[in-house]
């Protein structure tokens, strides 16, 4: 199983807190339960770690006007809206609500060039709250394709998952299907498409990053 670059820094956190503790309890508590409950308690979940970290080997989708979804997860939104920060006009909003043991690691959805990208600093919501979409802790990255349709997609912090990674770069072409970046412990991600987009996935769907195909595009 490989693990993902940007897990190795809290994994080697994680162990080391954790055995100060359990080994703090060890050296000092004088009964024996105690010991082996500190460790179970403390070691067990530590060996999970890397499960949650992992980045999975897949049959990645691309094609014209083909968009994959950036996460494994849920559908839990398809709803026509309006979006104000970068395409400032209505559009066909998808969201996939990734849970804690989901792959943490997110893909581009679209081949093309990256014409925007923005940190936002934010709150921890709920991340399947509709506020969480901007409220949030997010990052905001447009793509533009080959036939000139542009979309927006963000990394959304949740509750328990406070740390975003994302590898997007204003004027870089992208592939789509390829890494760009990771929401350590789950949370949402949110696609905006051109209103006419074709949307190819229902409420309630699981889907998978790089291998299902969540609209396509009129190129």
């Amino acid at each position: 199983m490989k693990v993902h670059r940007d897990g190795f820094g809290t994994i080697l956190v994680s162990y080391l807190g954790v055995l100060a503790i359990c080994g703090s309890i060890i050296y000092f508590v004088d009964c024996l339960f105690v010991r082996i409950m500190a460790g179970i308690v403390g070691l067990v979940p530590l060996a999970f770690l890397p499960y949650f970290f992992r980045v999975p080997k897949r049959k990645c989708v691309r094609g014209k006007g083909i968009v994959t979804s950036a996460a494994d997860g849920e559908v839990v939104i398809i709803q026509k809206v309006y979006e104000p920060e970068y395409l400032k006009k209505e559009a066909l909003k998808i969201s996939v609500y990734m849970d804690f043991f989901n792959v943490h690691v997110n893909f581009y959805p679209l081949s093309g060039l990256v014409t925007y990208f923005k940190y936002h600093p934010g709150r921890y919501l709920l991340a399947f709250k509709p506020k969480a979409s901007e409220e949030n802790e997010h990052t905001s990255v447009a793509i533009r394709s080959e036939g000139g349709q542009e979309i927006l997609f963000r990394q959304i912090a949740g509750t328990f998952a406070r740390r975003i990674v994302c590898y997007a770069e204003v004027g870089k072409p992208v592939k789509g299907a390829t890494q760009c970046g990771i929401i350590k412990f789950g949370s949402r991600v949110d696609v905006f498409l051109p209103a006419d987009a074709q949307p190819c996935v229902q409420l309630g769907d699981k889907v998978r990053a790089c291998e299902t195909i969540i609209a396509r595009l009129h190129e």
